[in-house]
This record gives structure tokens, sequence and C-alpha cells, in this order.
């Protein structure tokens, strides 16, 4: 690792300040999409590593227009390019999906949208990467719920611009505050985790859950302040440093060192503008400012599509600026049921993760926004297609106070009534194969 020279706290606090929030017109979209990869004929059954690898390789000589990346349980993820519209967002993705499905099939592997593992508990395939070695190793001071994060979770993070500068419908100071409001809609409403190994956890998105269970110095959202860009440089230099980068050996840091810490005394060596930009890639607020904002709470969907609508809906509520009024005014009441703690530990955001959208105050600013996004869809330039997906989901799940994880609960009592009703009629046969089955 070449040697860089060493900056002054005032210098690093500078470089934060100016690169986390690029303001302008909004004209860019970009969603980065991960899926639980398992095996086609039995999902639940853990893909072995040898395959995993396989797969990859043939994955990345495909001409593909996004990146292309694997997470430490296997997962596998899309990272678009940025682009000026929805649509054409959605085209560049979907056509490298249609690459990426056949090869993976033809490796009799599939691509499960669920926010957190149903079938099987973590298991870190990328064994050989010091950084992930690292960020296990540190989060394992929490309990598991760090290598739950890392292996056994995969969501749909959708990324906006930050907005004006000016005040406004689209400026950045009200577009930051209404991502962490409107954030707890989306994850309500898009909720599609509530089960971990077979059974259900009490929460509708357990990967919410196991977020709300990591370092809150680098997990929880920055405090809302007047000034943004101040509050989340304060909340990098204050973060504790999760692993310092070396050529030989294990990435390793001193418990407790905040990056302040680090750039004021040098130990274990002077921290770099290098160092700075790697630590801030290991902070997971649910809303990161990268020059734009990035959207971290939405489960992973089902279905080929199922991605399209939370991008869609996200987009149009960020850009069209009638929505952004309308969207704004809708989840600004929710601040007081959000109280002073940062998400996602407040009472808002639990909500969110237990009960979705059977939360009174989620359900009535979820029919809001989708109906603000609905119209403002074919304003953007949306398909007839996105148009129509977005008005079923809405009807499916958010008009009737319901999201996708509602399903998979419905569908997992009923499989155990059918057990029990089994059992109960001395169906003794029938019984063990509807368990069978439901395994």
């Amino acid at each position: 690792m070449p040697v860089r020279p060493a900056v002054t706290e005032a210098e690093l606090e500078a470089r934060l300040r100016g690169i986390c929030f690029k303001t302008g017109p909004p004209q860019r979209i970009g969603v980065e999409i991960e899926w639980l990869v398992h095996d086609a004929y039995n999902p639940r059954c853990p893909v072995e590593p040898t395959r995993l690898h396989s797969a990859a390789t043939a994955l990345r000589a495909l001409p593909l227009t996004s990146l292309l990346t694997f997470e430490p349980g296997g997962q596998l993820e899309l990272s678009s390019l940025p682009a000026t519209s929805l649509s054409d967002c959605i085209n560049a993705v979907a056509a490298d999906l249609a690459m990426v499905r056949p090869a993976m099939r033809a490796r009799g592997l599939g691509m499960a949208g669920h926010g957190h593992n149903p079938w099987h508990a973590p298991h870190r395939v990328l064994t050989d990467d010091p950084r992930y070695n690292a960020m296990e190793a540190y989060f394992d001071r929490w309990g598991g719920a760090g290598r739950s994060m890392m292996c056994g979770t995969a969501s749909v993070q959708v990324c906006v611009d930050a907005g004006y500068e000016e005040p406004g419908p689209l400026g950045f100071g009200r577009r930051w505050l209404m991502a962490h409001l409107l954030g707890a809609v989306l994850a309500a409403a898009f909720a599609n985790s509530p089960t971990s190994e077979g059974c259900p956890t009490g929460y509708r998105t357990t990967r919410q859950l196991v977020w709300s269970q990591l370092d809150p110095d680098r997990t929880l959202a920055p405090p809302q302040e007047a000034d943004p860009r101040a509050a989340w440089a304060r909340y990098v230099l204050d973060a504790p440093v999760m692993c310092v980068r070396s050529e030989h050996g294990p990435w390793h840091a001193p418990p407790g060192l905040t990056f302040r810490d680090w750039v004021r005394t040098g130990v274990p060596r002077p921290p770099t503008q290098e160092d700075l930009d790697y630590h801030v890639s290991t902070l997971f607020p649910p809303i990161r400012p990268r020059g734009h904002l990035e959207l971290r709470m939405i489960d992973a969907q089902a279905g080929e599509g199922g991605w399209i609508v939370p991008l869609a809906v996200t987009a149009a509520l960020f850009d069209d600026p009638e929505a952004a009024e309308t969207a704004y005014r809708a989840v600004k009441p929710l601040a007081e049921t959000a109280g002073s703690r940062p998400a996602p530990r407040n009472p808002l955001w639990r909500h969110a993760a237990r009960g979705a959208l059977t939360d009174p105050e989620l359900h009535a600013a979820a029919v809001a926004c989708f109906a603000a996004a609905q119209e403002a869809l074919p304003r953007i330039g949306a398909s007839p297609q996105v148009i129509a997906a977005v008005a079923e989901f809405t009807e499916r799940y958010v008009a009737r106070g319901r999201c996708p994880a509602d399903d998979h609960l419905d569908a997992h009592y009923a499989a155990e009534a059918d057990l029990a009703y089994a059992a109960d009629t001395g169906g003794a046969d029938l019984a063990e194969r509807l368990g069978k089955d439901s395994q």
C-alpha cells in the first residue's frame, strides 16, 4: 500500500463538508439491488463456495453496464450507473438482469428477493477478504447481528441527487430531513423479511431489526441539525475506526478509537485522506450522503421486477416538485413519533420494523405518498408498465395496510394450520409429509 501524506483534522473536516452533498438540479437516479443466491432446486440448501466463485467468474465476463459484486454471504449485487431518467435506469438494469439470470440458472442457481435469509443461519463465503475479516471481528463485539447483516440480508438501495443548495421542495436540507422520515414509510411499505431460519421473528422487516442491533455509532442516523454538512462531518470523525489497513497482517484497530482520535494521536500510524474515504465506506446509516443521497432501508423484493416499484416510488417522491411537497407534508408529522433518537432506533422505525403498515400513522403517510408518486410518475416519464406495477402494489398492499411480509406470514401460518389439522385428525403420514414440504 503506497505511503500517503498525513492530513490535519481541519483538512479532513473540510473534505467531508465538501463532498457529502453535491448540490444542483436533481437530474440523476441510481439503484443497487441485492439478491440471496440459492440452489435453484432446493432454496433451503446453502450454496457451496466453489459454485459461487464459478458463477462470479462467469458473470464478470458478461458485458454488463452495472457493477457486479458479491457480498460476504454470497449475496449478488448489481449497482447501476447514474442515469438521467427513471426509465433509463430501469432499462439499463433490466438489460443486465436479462444476462445475469440465465447465466445463474445455467449453473443451477437462483436469485431470491428477501430482506433477510428466511432459510438458514448466516454463513460467510468470502473468507479471504481483509475488509470482511475486520468487519466480522468488529461487529462480533455486539453479538451475532453483525454476521447476520453481512451474510444474511439483502436490499434495494435507491440513490437520488442531493438537490438544490437553496431552500424549497427540492432543496438538499429538506430532502435530507424528508429522507429520514420517508425512510421509515418505505421500510414499512416494502417490508419483506418476517422470518429467520424458518420461523417468524415478530418483525415484518427482520433486516431492520438486525441493523438496530449493531454498533450505534456507525449505523444510526446523524442528528438532524440546521447545518447537515457540519452534522455529517462530526458524525464521521466521531465514529469508531473499524480497521486500519495494512499491507501485511490483519486489519485491526484499537477498540474505541474514533477517527478524530486517530488524527490527533497519529497512532497506530498517521491517517491519510484515503483512510478517511475508506472509513466513510464502513459507516452504514439509513441514509448515507455520498454527494448524492443513498437510501439504504428497503428490503429486497420478490419477483424479477420487484425492485422496480421501490425505485419508481422513491424517484417520483424526490424528483417531482409537486410530489416532493406532498410527501414532505405527509411525513413531517412523523417527526413527533420519531422523537429525538436517531433512526433506526427511534419509535417510528421500531413501529416500521415490527408492525409495518398496521401502524396507523405509517399507513396514512404511505397512502398519501404512494398516491403522490402515482400522480407524478407520468410527469417524470415513467412507462405504462411501471405505472401499472406501482398501481398494483399500491392496491395489493398499501391501500390495505399490508406489506409483502404479510404474504409470507399468511403462508407460514396456513402451513402450520395444515400440520395441526393433519395431526389432530390422525393423519400422521400426511402431517409428516406436510412438515417435510414446509421445511
